[in-house]
């Protein structure tokens, strides 16, 4: 069931940033017709800053995963009728974070249960060989243990090729979250803190964790990384978008 919200009242749309200590003056530009989260882990925010948003400080542990799991758990019952979940910097992946609140707002959007937020759409393997063991802040290149995630999570083998859009980003309905209990996602926060790189292994199957398909094949058409808006090379090879290198 899609979810337009015409004719939001202040808590029909909630966006959630998950925060360490990234400016987030770009909140203010949010619709005013949307309420704002932002669970701050940096402990380090100016007040004027989050003025426009209802703020949260919790221990800076768990990264994005926990900050998201931890919102479902202590406002299951009082969710907004559309979630969207953001880091405290989303527009390296999400660039047009702004036009797509907008039209969230004004009901020119909607939100099919669960949908991505990002343009790269990228595929790691259960053991992470292909984008985990390379990625920068894994300097001792571990493997990553995403069967034994998903079974203890999810009850259910890890795919040979997650699809996912690179950043843990995405908006949600209510009613996808409702499907499963309350200690779900209790249990889902515990391994947010406790399972060895689990914000890595929640950024692969957020899609999972809900219960959907969030990529649709035809986009990947065979491929294992798709960008839906255009990117250029540096001379060094890393990839820029507008002048902002991409991780």
């Amino acid at each position: 069931m899609q979810v337009l919200v015409t004719g939001l009242s202040d808590s029909h749309l909630e966006v959630v940033v998950a925060r360490y200590r990234e400016s987030i003056a770009w909140t203010r530009n949010v619709p005013k017709n949307a309420r704002v989260v932002i669970y701050d882990k940096g402990g380090d925010l100016c007040p004027r800053e989050s003025a426009r948003a209802e703020l949260r400080r919790l221990e800076n542990v768990g990264f994005e995963a926990h900050s998201y799991l931890h919102h479902i758990v202590t406002r299951y019952q009082t969710l907004a009728p559309v979630t969207v979940f953001c880091q405290g910097h989303p527009f390296d992946h999400a660039r047009d974070l702004h036009k797509i609140l907008r039209r969230l707002c004004a009901g020119t959007e909607g939100v099919d249960e669960f949908r991505w937020l990002g343009f790269i759409v990228d595929s790691d393997d259960p053991a992470g060989e292909r984008l985990f063991v390379n990625w920068y802040k894994n300097r001792d290149k571990r493997r990553l243990e995403l069967e034994r995630f998903c079974m203890e999570l999810l009850g259910e083998s890890a795919r040979a090729w997650s699809h996912f859009h690179v950043g843990a980003q995405f908006a949600i309905n209510r009613e996808l979250v409702w499907r499963q209990p309350k200690s779900f996602y209790e249990r889902a926060r515990a391994m947010a803190l406790e399972f060895p790189d689990g914000a890595a292994c929640f950024e692969r199957v957020w899609d999972r964790v809900f219960g959907v398909v969030g990529v649709d094949p035809a986009i990947l058409d065979g491929a294992l990384c798709r960008y839906l808006k255009p990117v250029r090379c540096d001379a060094d090879g890393s990839e820029k978008v507008r002048g902002r290198r991409v991780r």
